[in-house]
């Protein structure tokens, strides 16, 4: 580790508020530290906290000191909405997060009563802005991202034929299956499966058993972390089906789980650090002194915090009224994930990006409009 990197998390993890509170900003981040969410959202507190020591380098915002409060959310529905009270209770201007969507559907509506603009970097379900108007996200939608994956199926694979597996205790799961069976029966193929699974489930033969029998052309799983078991498991099964996947396998987790055993899989996601953008590939080489994975998730929630930011100096006042107007006038903010220009409903309009999965590693294919 370089002296400029163990002083960054020097400062950043045993000082987080040793500037004068009185006068500090304060913001506030809600993800897991503990529980199945964990280890995926690291690279959320790694974005933020890249992001305020930034903002703060270059002086802070409207002449103060930005400070960051942290909250566990325990990678639950009810933990996030206990975490969006704490966060009203600091008195926070704003808050980042959360990650996975029943978690950001379980403090939006805390958030929203309170009247303190949330900003979620990856949750990608559409109810989640639906809650209010202090509700915003810095990524695509799970409408786009699942009309996308069911184009490319189509159109690029040539697939006929669908199995989907989805998590029924989650809603970005059963948010996103049930889009890209829309789409791609729309296209004119044939889901032959839709199966369900439970979060904490870790023996999946059952489901891919059936799968096997119906030989699909692609096996659509919405899933997260839990994806990396069932794609293991599918191939020590004999299926080779196509696997596909959404922004849920870009978390640490799943290639640990499995996911490195791929080739010839393709997911959607946000941002890949090779494409093709000055501003992305500046941000990889700030970010990467400090950090050693720069990952997707990092770069959205270092965008949301950058929005946010933007927000504020616009509104020139800490008002929260006034910094939601402001985030909801954005247009064309450049971010390292894309352009960002909020519609009525607080989403932005983004092109989706496709990794393809070779020899258990992700490379970047193309991006598409949805």
């Amino acid at each position: 580790m370089n002296i400029s990197r163990a002083l960054f998390l020097f400062l950043i993890f045993l000082f987080p508020t040793n500037l004068s509170a009185d006068q500090n900003i304060r913001i506030g981040a809600v993800f897991a530290r503990t529980g199945v969410a964990a280890i995926s959202n690291t690279s959320h507190f790694q974005g933020v906290r890249f992001a305020i020591h930034e903002i703060n380098d270059r002086g802070g915002l409207l002449g103060r000191k930005v400070e960051l409060l942290e909250f566990d959310n325990r990678s639950k529905k009810i933990g996030s909405k206990v975490a969006a009270d704490r966060a009203v209770k600091e008195e926070v201007v704003a808050v980042i997060g959360a990650s996975w969507s029943s978690h950001s559907l379980g403090m939006a509506s805390v958030l929203q009563k309170a009247g303190i603009p949330m900003i979620t970097p990856d949750s990608t379900n559409p109810e989640v802005t639906k809650v209010g108007d202090y509700i915003f996200r810095a990524c695509f939608t799970d409408p786009s991202q699942g009309k996308v994956m069911a184009l490319f199926a189509t159109n690029e694979l040539k697939a006929g034929s669908a199995a989907v597996l989805k998590d029924v205790r989650s809603d970005y799961s059963m948010g996103l299956s049930k889009v890209f069976i829309n789409d791609f029966t729309k296209l004119g193929g044939s889901v032959v499966l839709d199966l369900p699974y439970k979060q904490k489930q870790i023996d999946f033969s059952g489901q891919l058993i059936r799968i096997k029998e119906k030989t699909p052309d692609v096996v659509y799983i919405a899933g997260h972390d839990e994806s990396g078991f069932i794609v293991k498991q599918a191939r020590k099964l004999g299926i080779n089906s196509v696997l596909l996947g959404g922004d849920g396998w870009d978390y640490f987790g799943f290639m640990s789980k499995g996911g490195n055993m791929i080739s010839g899989g393709y997911y959607t996601t946000h941002w890949s650090e090779l494409a093709e953008s000055d501003i992305s590939r500046d941000f990889v080489k700030r970010f990467s002194k400090y950090y050693e994975d720069v990952t997707s998730l990092a770069a959205l929630s270092y965008d949301a915090t950058m929005l946010l930011a933007s927000a504020i100096s616009e509104a020139g006042t800490t008002d929260r009224v006034q910094i939601r107007e402001a985030l909801a006038r954005t247009k064309n903010y450049r971010g390292v994930t894309g352009s960002i220009s909020f519609n009525k409903n607080g989403d932005p309009i983004k092109d989706v990006v496709i990794m393809k999965l070779e020899n258990g590693k992700p490379h970047y294919l193309k991006s598409m409009i949805p």
